[in-house]
């Protein structure tokens, strides 16, 4: 089972890391709400987790990009 990354764990990562992690959690957003749909969804808070998991990562995509470009 997958759990939540952690806020120090997304920061040492670099903006192309960053990117492939959230391409990797809207694909398993993806799949959480299909499996909502159909009923097979045995973890219903992991859809909570991924979602703020999604967050994170672009408010520190924005902020590495606004540090760079200051």
């Amino acid at each position: 089972m997958k759990t939540a990354k952690r806020l120090s764990d997304l920061k040492v990562m670099s903006v192309d890391l960053l990117q492939e992690e959230l391409l990797k959690l809207k694909k398993e957003q993806f799949n959480l709400r299909f499996q909502r749909a159909t009923g097979q969804l045995e973890n219903t808070a992991r859809v909570t987790e991924v979602r703020k998991d999604i967050a994170r990562i672009k408010t520190l995509q924005r902020s590495k990009t606004a540090a760079v470009s200051a």
